[in-house]
């Protein structure tokens, strides 16, 4: 097996399927898919000789509407639902360092009865 070094600090996953569905969403025209306007926001490099990965996968099973899932490797806990047309400074800012909202208590119970 061969190793390839790279300068990556941190990735970020990025639902294909969600954007997909909202053709994209984001941006001035809500053409521009997640992945691409978090490389343009966060003045990204391609490849591995970025300091961060932005890694747009197939599908991360959740399918919420009107959102793209997304995870911060990071915070792998922590799964975010960006919905369409948010703000890219909030995401950017939650990206590096701000702390994502937590579900809220009445949601987490929802879910663990719904188990």
């Amino acid at each position: 097996m061969r190793v390839l070094a790279s300068r990556w600090q941190g990735s970020v996953l990025v639902c294909g399927k969600c954007s997909k569905k909202l053709e994209g969403g984001f941006g001035d025209k809500r053409r521009t898919s997640l992945a691409k306007l978090l490389r343009a926001a966060l003045g990204l490099k391609k490849g591995r000789k970025a300091d961060r990965g932005v890694v747009e996968v197939k599908c991360l099973g959740v399918c919420p509407k009107n959102a793209v899932v997304m995870i911060d490797a990071a915070k792998p806990d922590l799964w975010m639902l960006v919905p369409a047309g948010a703000d890219v400074g909030e995401i950017v800012t939650t990206l590096r360092g701000g702390d994502a909202a937590p579900p809220s208590p009445s949601r987490v119970e929802d879910g663990l009865k719904a188990a």
